[in-house]
Formats: structure tokens, sequence, C-alpha cells
């Protein structure tokens, strides 16, 4: 690019980890870091608060993973990527807002809907989405304060992590939620919960769980828990398997987890000893692990969740899941579907429905047929699918901005036609949208520990944290810790 056109503006739609690391990464590269090419990022998000799936996807109960945020903190807080919120692509800002103002543009803006799981009786009253109970529990402001939690037995489908928050959350106690960043309407509703009893299920066996050994015994944490497994789910794997388990490190103390589980209840049952949590604690809730189970049908009367079935499963020569033939039925109030999230489309974004991604080549947007759309390019889950953690995000991010830099290299990206980084500003203005900036989100962190400050846990301890969920107040005090800006 010729100096008179620089710097290269970016726009990044999303500021969760793969929007912050794809602009991290820019900056980063040798072509910025020695002066060769000046940039000015702006990044966007639709809520106030930056940092996506950390702060709205994550349970609160996990602090190692919403560490990550003091990482994303960190970047956002040096200054050379501007954070723009409360704005909405498509909305606020439209594709051709973009290009007027942008000369590349990167999406990044996760998945964040629930996978279908088509079966009979999935959309019964009682079967919910694991990604809007997350949403729920979470803070997200877009959706309802209230939380249906009426269901004394629950089902949770699925094996992979967001399962397990799901399940973790119904398992414990609200108190022992407290001590977390939960706004108050969700300890509200956890405390008046009917759940007792939560079952897990998961159409491999033990062995094909994608848990960390960590994950795993984070299950039986609750106070007053107490897992219960079924003796055929651990009998089933064979002498081969076990061999296969032995030789991975990570599978082998997960299954084993799970083995010891098994055989401290067997020998409570054997000695006559009273059901126990973990500490020996009497159980007052019980986590229910069942393997090789497919889910076949919700059942249900007058519209109601009242049951689901079950077909168990084996693996065949192959490694493949195969039904034996045998149904069982469970007894249970309410399902969360927990088997994986779906991109969703994007106003005028080529988009594949059936993955739920952009459609692109390595990060470049393209159209169905493979046209590249110049400028335009994605990261993260929106490129890839919803698997894999920060790492492969960080690898996306590589990949995307690789395909950037080439293109610029290349000359084939046209220049924006405005290139006032202020005139984004006065467009969003005249548009009477409230955008918050990183000083708000500044602002409204420290009122959100002054919040926990005030407040105290189970224990008569401060908390950390107490976040805010409405929209608007989010805003105003965002904007209470912005500095004035002129539309003149």
């Amino acid at each position: 690019m010729s100096s008179s056109q620089k710097p290269f503006r970016l726009a990044v739609i999303g500021s969760g980890p793969a929007g912050v690391y794809a602009a991290e990464t820019l900056l980063r590269t040798p072509q910025v870091k020695n002066g060769e090419l000046e940039v000015s990022i702006d990044l966007f998000d639709r809520f106030p608060a930056p940092f996506g799936l950390i702060r709205y996807g994550v349970a609160p109960d996990h602090p190692r993973i919403k560490g990550i945020i003091t990482a994303l903190h960190r970047i956002l807080g040096r200054g050379d990527i501007r954070f723009l919120g409360d704005v909405e692509f498509g909305t606020d800002l439209t594709a051709e807002d973009l290009r007027t103002h942008y000369d590349a543009v990167i999406f990044a803006t996760g998945a964040l809907k629930d996978a279908d799981l088509d079966i009979p009786g999935i959309d019964l009253e009682g079967s919910h989405g694991a990604a809007d109970f997350v949403a729920w529990y979470d803070g997200n402001p877009d959706y309802p304060r209230t939380w249906r939690l009426d269901a004394e037995s629950v089902a949770v489908i699925g094996n992979g992590n967001v399962a397990l928050d799901v399940a973790r959350v119904l398992s414990k106690s609200a108190d022992e939620l407290l001590r977390t960043e939960i706004p108050e309407n969700v300890y509200e509703g956890l405390q008046a919960a009917a759940t007792t009893d939560v079952h897990i299920f998961g159409r491999r066996g033990p062995a094909q769980t994608k848990f960390s050994p960590l994950e795993a015994r984070e299950l039986a944490h609750p106070k007053g828990l107490q897992v219960v497994m079924d003796p055929r789910d651990v009998e089933q794997i064979t002498d081969a398997e076990w061999e296969a388990i032995k030789a991975d490190k990570r599978t082998d103390q997960v299954t084993r987890t799970f083995v010891g589980w098994l055989e401290e209840q067997q020998r409570r049952e054997a000695a006559g000893e009273e059901p126990t949590d973990k500490d020996g604690n009497p159980a007052q809730r019980r986590l229910h692990m069942h393997f090789w189970h497919r889910p076949v049908e919700v059942l249900g009367e007058d519209g109601k969740v009242t049951g689901m079935r079950f077909e168990r499963t084996r693996l065949d020569a192959e490694g493949r899941v195969q039904g034996t033939g045998e149904f069982l039925d469970y007894e249970i109030g309410a399902v969360y579907r927990a088997v994986g999230y779906h991109g969703s489309e994007l106003p005028g974004i080529p988009y594949d429905a059936a993955r739920g991604v952009i459609h692109n080549d390595a990060g470049r947007v393209t159209e169905a047929d493979g046209t590249v759309l110049p400028g335009v390019y994605a990261n993260g889950w929106i490129k890839r699918g919803p698997v894999g953690l920060i790492g492969a995000t960080k690898s996306d991010a590589i990949e995307t901005i690789t395909s950037l830099i080439e293109d610029i290299d290349a000359g084939v990206l046209a220049a924006a036609p405005e290139r006032d980084d202020d005139a984004i500003l006065r467009l969003l203005e005249d548009r009477g949208v409230q955008y918050t900036t990183w000083e708000g989100w500044t602002a409204l962190d420290e009122h959100e520990k002054s919040l926990g400050a005030a407040a105290v846990d189970a224990d008569g301890e401060p908390r950390a944290r107490v976040k805010v969920v409405e929209r608007d107040e989010m805003v105003r005090v965002s904007q209470s810790g912005m500095p004035q800006t002129s539309n003149a």
C-alpha cells in the first residue's frame, strides 16, 4: 500500500478470544512491528462488555477458564485496539458501512446457538438447549431473567465441556455458586430449584469422553452430591480397549476416575452405608453418569417432558457407535441438550447453514462456489465450527492473518473511501447508537467489583464480582466512565 493509504484500517466483528487474538496476531506480524505496515483496528461487539464467549459462555465456577479474560484484558488495555461495544452488525452497522470505512473486516462472531438434536419430542415444554441455559446463568442481557427449575430429575445430553458445566451448575447448591460472579437473579433461581437428580447421558463409553482429568474430578466436588455409576458401563469395556486406555495418560486418568467412583459406590453398598459425598457428608443430591446411551425420544404428556428413551450402544470393530437393540426409559422432568454449538448467519455474508460457519478458504471468506470476497475474513468458531479450545483459536488467527497479509502484499484489497478514524463514531452517533468503549468497560468492570465487595458469599466473605445483567444498566454505567464525544 502507498503511504497515502496508511494506516491500514481493519474492523473485527466480535470481541471474544477469536476476535482479540486476530487483532493481536496482526499487531505482532513483522510488517507491523518493523513499521512497514501501520494499522488502525476497531473491535466491535454486540454486547456492551467485551470478551464474548468467555464472559457469556463459560460456567461461573470455572475461574481457570475465566482467567483467560485477564490475558484478553491486558491486550485490549494497551490502547492499540479500539473497542466499540453495544454495536450490532446487520442492524447498527452494515456490510456496506464496513466497506466504506475499512480496508478489511474479520468476522469472529463465534457460535452461540445450540446444535439440533433431531429426535421425537425434542420440542416439548421442559426440553432446552444447553446454550440457552448457559446464557441465563452467565447473565446474557438478551435472555429472560428467570429460568424454570421445578423438575426434580433432569437429563443432560452430551459428554462435552458444556454438558459438564450444565450438570455441575444444576448439581451444586446455590450457596456454593454464590462465591462466583453469578447475578442475583441467577442465585435466587438456583436457590429455589427443585432439582435433586441430574443424569448425564453419553453415546459412547467412559474412555471416549473429551473431559480432562480435572474436569472429570470436578464433577464430584459439590457438597452433598453423590455420584452414581452403572456397573455395566465399566464392565462393557473390553480387554483390548483397556490396553488402549492405558496407553493414553489423559484417557487412563479420566476412565480411572469413573472406575474409582464405581468401586467406592459398590463398597458402600456392600457395607450397607448411607450415600455420602466425596467428603463423607450425607448425600442430598445425586449425579448419575450414564454411558453407552443414544437418545431416541423425549417422552411427554400434555405437551410437557415426562421422560426419555435411550438405546444402549456399543462400539463396532471400526470403533463406531452402533445400537444394541436394548431400549431404556427414564423418568425425567427436564432435558438439556448439549450436543454442540452452531454458528449464526450474518447479513450479507456467505453462510454454510449445514455446518453453521461462514464459507471460507484459509480465513478468506468465499461464496459457496469458492469465489473469494476481497477484504473479508473469518476467524474462530464461525470460521471452522465449534471445536477446539483457545490454542486452536490462536492457530486460526495465524492462518487468517497470514491470508490477510498476503492479500495486502499482493495489492488485491481496495482502500476504504472513508479513512477518518472518527468517521465511524459520527456514523453511530447519527444513528443514535449508544456505543460503549474500553474506558466504559473499565468503569463497568470496577462497578461489578464494587457490587461484589459490598456483598458476601455463604461463608460471609466478600464476593469478587457481581455481574450486571440489564443491558441498559450496563450501558449507563459504561457511559459514566467514557470521555464525552462531539458530533460537530
